[in-house]
């Protein structure tokens, strides 16, 4: 028996007919029917309309008018549960009507007390529920798709302002202006770049529920990563004058298969959380593994000593756009996006997480995660103490020379530029590319430069890959080594181009840090490999920009044109067209995916037809369809927001 009855409408106009019917209904044990009797056909339709009953049993004569009306009528109304039709006995032609008009099925009364009704009642009911599971199926899959063309829809839109928000600051940082409003450059610069990253959030989260976020997973130094998660996270804690300390429980696995990079987004932002949430005292990170289910598991707790979460606030903060923050001091803030991506990653990582907390006692997360089989892997206790004086391990090189260490990030200058004064090398730190370029021209002044230069490739003010290219058209001849926490397919040789000698991805490892000094120290006046030659901008590159946005076209050309390349802007699809006809003189074509008379696919495949020799470039806030750009044979699509060192790298391509 179910809990809930089942709706039914019983249209018949014989009182005795319905007094048996019911008793019909009442001898089945596999329903409990809530019946509702109507004997006049209007109100029948009439009610039907309303669609609020699961199943009608409908009699084909009442009175003087037909039943088959009441069907016709009822199913244009929109009444989508199945109608069973009753007559007084069998018709073929009859029955044949009743099916075509919309009827499940149709019974002989005097087959009521047949198995046949209630195997009829039982079928009917059970091709609703499927139909309503098709139909909810359907829905959901309309509103998913309605979400993603939402989110792809922001998401162009988010960007498209930001490019010319990141590549205006941009210009001012390299202009005379910068030197009058440093500062405040910064300012925008950085929330810039904040609303980029929760527009990433917001975007890793639509890939979760679509389930479409793919993880990388490799082998990992565990050292090398917890070095570079604390050494990041600690110039936040000591900003607010907090304790950030690393522990380890017992000795862990020196190696682990993960994907890296999303593990280390997980522990930046629970510790982040934990230094914005604590006004004093401390926040510790344990490490230790468990078995669990036969499985040897990777464990971290981070513990702080902040206001701490209200039970009833708990399940809360692992919801999207949730937020436990104080509301007298509204001191936090953010979207509330990070633990609920983390909650989702760790899943994946076969991990979870979980929270104890109080309020004024502080809050302590505890996350976990597979690490691959470490049965075997060798295993050391981790101690994370980075102050340089602390420092005890000696570098396996000797060097002498001077070497200039850039990163934004002070303790990660502080943990580098140590390693290498252990080699025996004098070590000098720069904040960004300005201030490299600065303390490069007074040391080749002086006559004594640098020897090598080890550069950040993501900064303030000035990047890595803008600095060696100024410094190499400057004529500093020695090695600049790449820093970059970018290792996917292609960065290497990106970089070598761009005029750096050697890359070292980050956490730094310090053996190839090591192995760097040894390598270039005593090559370092010599002639840069000409493979390591930044290219050049063809003064000829002519580029033509399909931009409809006024300002993202304009920053656009502002920095293809700083760059040496000249640009002409087309503003629609039909605007292309009318320029490419006059002229189709361009060495590449910056196609925008959504204009007001087309698309830019749409454009990518007419220029592929009419222009086969005018390269292709997408330019779009949203990853398009890969099996389209191979399709089309797209050279390359750049993501919104635009900036400097992506056009450079597009023109030396």
């Amino acid at each position: 028996m179910l809990d809930k009855a089942t709706r039914l409408l019983l249209v018949e106009d014989d009182e005795d007919d319905y007094i048996l019917t019911c008793d019909y209904l009442e001898q089945l044990s596999s329903h409990t029917f809530d019946i509702e009797w109507i004997s006049d056909p209007k109100q029948a339709v009439k009610v039907l309309s309303k669609n609020q009953h699961d199943i009608c049993l409908l009699d084909y004569r009442l009175g003087a008018s037909d039943g088959l009306a009441v069907l016709k009528q009822a199913v244009e109304n929109g009444f989508n549960g199945p109608i069973i039709m009753l007559t007084g006995q069998s018709n073929d032609a009859l029955d044949l009507a009743a099916l075509d008009a919309g009827a499940v099925d149709y019974l002989v009364k005097s087959e009521m007390s047949s198995s046949r009704f209630a195997r009829s009642i039982r079928y009917a009911l059970a091709r609703r529920d499927v139909e309503d599971e098709r139909l909810e199926r359907l829905k959901a899959e309309a509103e998913n798709r309605s979400k993603d063309r939402f989110l792809a829809h922001l998401s162009h839109e988010l960007r498209t302002p930001l490019s010319s928000i990141l590549g205006y600051t941009e210009l001012l940082m390299q202009s005379e202006f910068n030197n009058h409003a440093n500062n405040e450059l910064g300012v925008i610069y950085r929330n810039g770049k904040h609303l980029l990253s929760l527009l990433n959030d917001v975007l890793d989260l639509s890939k979760i529920a679509a389930d479409k976020l793919e993880l990388s997973c490799s082998d990992v130094n565990l050292d090398s990563l917890m070095a570079d998660v604390f050494t990041l996270m600690r110039v936040s804690a000591l900003d607010k004058g907090l304790s950030l300390r690393f522990e380890s429980l017992q000795p862990l696995p020196l190696v682990i298969s993960i994907d890296a990079t999303r593990f280390r987004q997980i522990l930046i932002n629970i510790i982040n959380n934990a230094i914005k949430f604590t006004e004093q005292g401390d926040i510790i990170v344990h490490a230790w593994t468990k078995v669990i289910d036969g499985r040897e598991m990777l464990f971290f707790s981070i513990k702080d000593s902040g206001m701490g979460i209200a039970p009833e606030k708990q399940a809360l903060i692992f919801k999207p756009f949730e937020q436990i923050a104080d509301v007298e001091s509204r001191s936090v803030g953010g979207a509330g996006l990070g633990l609920a991506i983390c909650s989702e990653l760790l899943s994946r990582m076969q991990g979870g997480i979980t929270l104890e907390s109080a309020i004024g006692h502080g809050s302590e997360f505890t996350i976990s995660v597979y690490p691959g089989n470490i049965q075997y892997v060798e295993r050391s206790v981790l101690k994370l103490d980075l102050t340089p004086n602390m420092q005890q391990k000696m570098a396996p090189c000797k060097v002498s020379g001077r070497v200039l260490v850039v990163d934004d990030l002070r303790d990660l200058r502080v943990l580098v530029g140590h390693m290498i004064s252990s080699a025996g090398a004098k070590v000098d730190y720069a904040e960004h590319g300005k201030q490299t370029l600065d303390k490069v021209t007074k040391a080749q002044q002086q006559g004594d430069p640098y020897d090598i230069i080890f550069l950040d490739i993501h900064m303030p003010v000035m990047g890595g890959k803008e600095t060696t290219i100024e410094l190499r058209k400057m004529g500093f001849k020695g090695a600049v080594i790449a820093l970059t926490a970018a290792t996917m397919k292609g960065i290497h040789s990106e970089l070598l181009a761009l005029g750096f000698n050697d890359v070292i991805g980050k956490p730094v490892d310090s053996s190839l840090l090591y192995q760097c000094l040894t390598n270039y120290s005593m090559a370092a006046n010599k002639p840069v490999d000409k493979l390591a030659q930044p290219a050049r901008v063809k003064s000829c590159a002519r580029f033509l920009l399909v931009e409809d946005d006024a300002d993202a076209a304009q920053i656009t050309q502002l920095l293809l044109e700083s760059l040496g390349v000249e640009t002409v802007v087309a503003t629609s699809y039909e605007h292309t067209l009318a320029i490419l006809k006059n002229d189709s003189q361009f060495d590449k074509v910056l196609l925008d995916m959504h204009l007001p008379d087309g698309s830019g696919l749409d454009l990518a495949r007419y220029t592929k037809q009419y222009y086969p020799d005018l390269k292709r470039v997408i330019v779009s806030g949203i990853q398009p369809d890969p099996k389209q750009i191979e399709l089309l044979e797209i050279e390359q699509v750049l993501l919104k927001p635009i900036n400097l060192a992506l056009l450079t790298q597009l023109i030396e391509g």
